[in-house]
């Protein structure tokens, strides 16, 4: 097998006659096929015909059938084939491989080109073929470059050729074009570089040649240990192969919510880094076992870091999951321009003024963020306490936004053990392992809030951003142009610097299970089959306090409320993800939070919620008399603030996609009103069912036949006449005035 620089006049050799060629392109979307395609075809001596999955249907998007069919088509007719898709993946270029044979030798071009050349090419187009451009660009070249293969001769391929920059591909190019009626190309490798070897077992490493002076050591000046460095280099290996000076990154490409963080205390606080790396350890694998759908990376600019060393070996003792915990050497700042690292929320080890200055992280990250930054850090809060932290939504005018793609920046306070700083522990370890731990997981907690509403988002608002003229649209915008909807910013409060205020530093986002504003995880007391164990005790989201938001200051909210009262507000549900009329009846009264709070004494409070949903069910039916609408509570909400939904049965939605989304309506998860009323005027409480009901099957809401999955339910109940079951019709249904009940079922 020939492995190394590709030469067109050496490769060549004549014969009387050649064969057909196939070229099968692998690249990313960024990658640069089509202009490899159509730079071969422009000017060269064979006939070349391109096919191309985008345009394949009379200039339309088609299948993988046609592109066969079309290839086949063009070997018959005496053409050489260039097959313009992605094949990242094996089994995607297998059936291409299989029309060589005597017919024609298949080749492969291999555009492997760094990510982040890929993700700025195909975010900055204009006019793709396959609409592929934009800010949804980023996250599809991610997700295929998780599944990324490389070719190998044993595929079938006679040639491989690898391109790793311009360079090589413009090589590449004229080795096709000038390729004669009856010249053939050498067999082998090309092009890849010895390291390139562990690519093919489907690792991805990145790594930064940075200043060799160890981030945080104690030779090392603050202001010199996070300088910027303009080298950089990729190398990929796998363990430390690649030498002592080399420290490799164990990341891989997801689209999920990211949070980049440095180690806290380690620097300047001079915090013990083998404890340090226990701790962070701890918070990290107590994290992830909460929650789902995120991911954390630590990173530090030195590629002889210690405590990089540390975390990556106790991490793998404690099997850490490494598609969710990573670390990454390199400039904090610099994670997407320098590494093609998609990082929203970066992590600062703030000092407890929340100002720029001194050394390390703190100045680094300051003056990447630019005054924007800083005057952002003042809306939020003054100061902060040590094991506390502080969101910051970045405005756009920062340069960590607009070149970075950071939408938050959270400030951390560590524990110092540096006699030379304010608040020094003196090497009392058993608390500053305390405070360290605390710092960590608020600052994971804050994160989540963020996560949360980002994940909110992709699950109610799809791809595209939510509407901010949409009810509730001062709080669910999206997340790149909007801010946290925070009860309140921390300069408002005061904030102890004594670290005995553990219950002030809570405020900050320190302790998991109780955050008031800050996460995300729903922590549930388990209920018997009965529900009869009181309700799940809730830490709301920040973007779960909407509701609440709009039910204390409705004046606000003139355009989402569409009636106000002393005990409630109405309002149109935001994403009514499941019927043409859905609307909110939520009460006013502060401390009603969900149904588990409600006791007899609310009783009068929810018969007028009631009424009210009553009356503008009635309306709807009178406007429409097809409809027909059922009035009941969540067992669990996702919201903040007690509230009723009216929602019509016809379910006749195209934002219904998840089975959870179905069965919050459709199972004993929803709680009818009027046998809420019953239950709390016999029990002086509700009965809650749990969660998990949401993952039962999916069954129609009439007929209660099971569907396998949401198509075809929805095909179903389109067309289902069957009565609704009797239970129902005993006053939980409200039809139109003119018309009249259909004739119960017994089902």
């Amino acid at each position: 097998m020939a492995v190394g620089p590709d030469s067109s006049s050496s490769l060549l050799s004549e014969q009387k006659e050649g064969k057909p060629l196939i070229v099968i392109l692998v690249g990313a979307p960024g990658s640069g096929k089509s202009t490899f395609c159509n730079d071969v075809i422009s000017g060269a001596r064979r006939t070349w015909t391109r096919i191309c999955q985008d345009t394949i249907a009379n200039g339309k998007a088609g299948t993988k059938a046609q592109c066969l069919q079309s290839a086949i088509n063009a070997l018959q007719e005496g053409k050489n084939v260039l097959i313009d898709r992605c094949n990242l993946e094996l089994e995607q270029r297998s059936e291409f491989l299989k029309l060589g044979g005597t017919r024609a030798n298949v080749h492969s071009v291999v555009l492997d080109l760094p990510a982040r050349v890929c993700i700025s090419r195909s975010v900055k187009r204009t006019g793709h073929e396959g609409n592929l451009q934009g800010g949804k660009a980023a996250a599809v070249v991610n997700r295929m470059l998780q599944k990324k293969v490389l070719p190998k001769l044993n595929e079938g391929f006679s040639r491989i050729t690898f391109c790793q920059n311009d360079e090589d591909v413009k090589t590449a190019v004229n080795t096709y074009r000038l390729l004669g009626l009856f010249d053939n190309l050498s067999s082998g490798v090309f092009g890849q570089k010895s390291e390139d070897s562990k690519v093919q077992q489907g690792i991805m490493k990145f790594l930064k040649k940075v200043d060799t002076d160890e981030f945080g050591s104690e030779n090392s000046s603050s202001k010199d240990k996070y300088k910027e460095n303009n080298s950089c280099s990729m190398v990929i290996e796998k363990g430390n192969e690649a030498g002592e000076d080399e420290q490799n990154n164990d990341l891989q490409w997801n689209d999920a919510p990211t949070l980049a963080f440095p180690s806290i205390s380690t620097s300047d606080f001079q915090f013990n880094m083998d404890k340090a790396s226990d701790v962070i350890v701890e918070a990290v694998a107590d994290f992830l076992s909460k929650v789902e759908k995120v991911e954390l990376i630590l990173v530090d600019l030195s590629p002889k870091s210690k405590i990089i060393s540390l975390v990556k070996f106790k991490a793998s003792k404690k099997n850490v999951d490494t598609n969710r915990f990573s670390t990454y050497v390199g400039d904090i700042t610099r994670l997407y321009s320098r590494g093609g690292l998609i990082c929203n929320v970066i992590a600062n080890a703030s000092n407890w003024r929340l100002k720029p200055g001194g050394g390390g992280v703190n100045a680094a990250i300051f003056n990447a963020g630019g005054e924007a930054l800083e005057i952002a850090t003042k809306e939020q809060a003054d100061t902060i306490s040590p094991g506390g932290s502080v969101i910051v939504p970045l405005p756009r005018t920062s340069p960590l936004y607009q070149r970075e793609g950071v939408t938050h920046v959270i400030h951390v306070l560590g524990p110092n053990m540096n006699p030379q700083r304010p608040n020094c522990l003196k090497d009392d370890y058993e608390k500053g392992c305390k405070v360290l731990y605390e710092a960590y997981t608020s600052l994971f907690n804050k994160f989540a809030s963020i996560a949360l509403r980002q994940n909110y988002q992709k699950e109610y608002c799809g791809d595209s951003k939510c509407e901010p003229s949409s009810s509730f649209g001062n709080f669910f915008g999206s997340v790149v142009e909007r801010q946290p909807s925070l009860s309140e910013p921390m300069s408002k409060r005061e904030v102890s610097h004594d670290y005995d205020s553990n219950k002030k530093s809570k405020a900050n986002g320190g302790d998991f299970g109780s955050l008031s504003q800050g996460f995300v995880v729903l922590e549930k007391e388990k209920q018997n089959s009965e529900g009869t164990d009181r309700s799940a005790k809730i830490s709301w989201g920040s973007w779960a306090h909407a509701l609440h938001q709009i039910a204390m200051h409705p004046e606000k909210h003139s355009r989402d409320v569409i009636e106000i009262s002393d005990d409630f507000v109405v309002i149109n549900d935001l994403y009514p993800k499941q019927a043409t009329k859905h609307i909110l009846v939520t009460s006013r009264l502060p401390g009603l939070d969900c149904l588990a709070d409600i006791r007899r004494e609310h009783l009068p409070m929810l018969q007028k919620m009631h009424a009210a949903g009553l009356k503008w069910a009635e309306k709807f039916s009178s406007d429409d008399p097809s409809l027909v609408f059922r009035l009941g509570y969540h067992s669990v909400p996702s919201m903040r603030q007690l509230h009723l939904h009216v929602i019509s049965q016809d379910f006749d939605s195209t934002h219904l996609k998840k089975k959870k989304h179905w069965n919050s309506f459709n199972t004993p998860f929803f709680r009818d009103s009027i046998d809420v009323h019953e239950e709390i005027n016999i029990n002086g409480l509700a009965t809650l069912k749990d969660e998990k009901i949401l993952s039962s099957e999916l069954r129609c809401h009439r007929c209660k036949s099971a569907h396998p999955n949401i198509p075809r339910l929805r095909s179903h109940i389109a067309a289902c006449k069957t009565p609704f079951a009797s239970h129902l019709q005993n006053g939980r249904l409200v039809f139109a005035a003119s018309g009249s009940p259909e004739p119960a079922s017994d089902i």
